[in-house]
């Protein structure tokens, strides 16, 4: 039976919820509705826009923020994800701008060369090849039917493991900079991570709307983070001291 969403103003509503609802419990209705509704499943087009219409506000922290000011029902909830949300983006912009220093901030030394081989780039290789290596075998589990939800939680739990290890390669390409001899070397491994990094976010939209072009889109990305690795791992055997 398609969704009734015609003509309503209430994005919580679209979405079965009312302005009470967690960052979690949107996502999650979004999700399930979605699934509900999908062309693919026998569902109409008309109702998927207003779905998406409504997460693309509701599921992004300051919009929705802006939204809930406009309509007069601003929450805890929603000033918490606003707050979350300006944390992370200066977080990121400040991650962002370490990355961007350090290849210029380099000594020639051999020394510290060998140092940020070992300590930066030899972790963070590990970390990709554990993104990047088990995807295929993922997301071939995932093909035998992108609708059972067993295999999407899994495939959803891979999607969040490896963002937690991104994070942490993030952390770890900010942590010692980058010797001015290898400033190409770094620029390559930031390359690198930002493919994967990418990728993520495409396979994680895909699972939250079942659009096929972010699964291309994604998997296409992590093909080239794959060659992208290799390159390195060949320009590292170069760099030995």
């Amino acid at each position: 039976m398609p969704l009734s969403v015609a003509g309503t103003r209430n994005l919580y509503a679209v979405l079965g919820l009312t302005h009470r609802a967690t960052s979690a419990e949107i996502k999650a209705a979004y999700r399930a509705l979605v699934k509900q509704h999908h062309p693919d499943a026998g569902g109409d087009d008309n109702t998927i826009l207003a779905l998406n219409a409504a997460w693309e506000v509701l599921g992004d922290g300051e919009r929705r923020r802006r939204y809930d000011d406009q309509r007069g029902i601003g929450t805890a909830a929603s000033s918490a994800a606003a707050s979350q949300a300006a944390a992370a983006a200066a977080a990121s912009g400040t991650a962002r701008g370490a990355r961007r220093a350090a290849p210029r901030r380099g000594d020639k030394d051999d020394g510290l060369l060998l140092a940020w081989l070992q300590q930066v780039y030899a972790p963070i290789d590990r970390l990709l090849g554990q993104v990047i290596n088990p995807f295929p075998a993922q997301l071939r589990e995932l093909a035998a039917d992108p609708y059972d939800d067993r295999l999407m939680e899994a495939f959803c739990g891979f999607l969040a493991q490896s963002q937690a290890k991104i994070e942490k390669v993030e952390a770890l390409f900010g942590s010692l900079p980058c010797p001015s001899s290898a400033k190409g070397f770094g620029l390559s491994l930031y390359h690198c991570l930002s493919q994967v990094k990418d990728a993520l976010q495409e396979l994680e939209r895909y699972t939250m709307g079942y659009v096929d072009g972010y699964l291309h889109d994604g998997r296409e990305m992590l093909r080239e983070a794959k060659r992208r690795r290799s390159l390195l791992q060949q320009e590292r055997r170069r760099l030995e001291l």
